[in-house]
């Protein structure tokens, strides 16, 4: 979208900011319930299944035009913030 003013393009990400909390909120959530099917931290941890999704999103990180170094940096600060939450949080495990 070809913006007319930075005021234009600041609301413009500041849109995006604002769909990509609520996205990372959503996201969570999903996260936090995956380990209630798991049976230990292990399980949790999943380093098999995160490598399966860093490589997935490279990848469509290179579709999108996006870098995907900075991609695969955001999941691995997701996956670090996931551990400590559930370390934190997770009562079943």
């Amino acid at each position: 979208m070809k913006c007319n003013s930075l005021e234009e393009v600041r609301e413009n990400i500041d849109s995006i900011d604002d769909k990509i909390i609520k996205l990372v909120t959503e996201r969570s959530d999903y996260v936090r319930q995956a380990a209630y099917f798991k049976k230990s931290k292990t399980d949790v941890k999943a380093a098999d299944r995160v490598e399966k999704i860093i490589k997935k999103v490279r990848e469509k990180a290179k579709i999108y035009g996006c870098s995907p170094d900075v991609v695969e940096l955001i999941m691995k600060y997701y996956k670090n913030t996931r551990n400590f939450s559930y370390e934190m949080n997770c009562t079943k495990i």
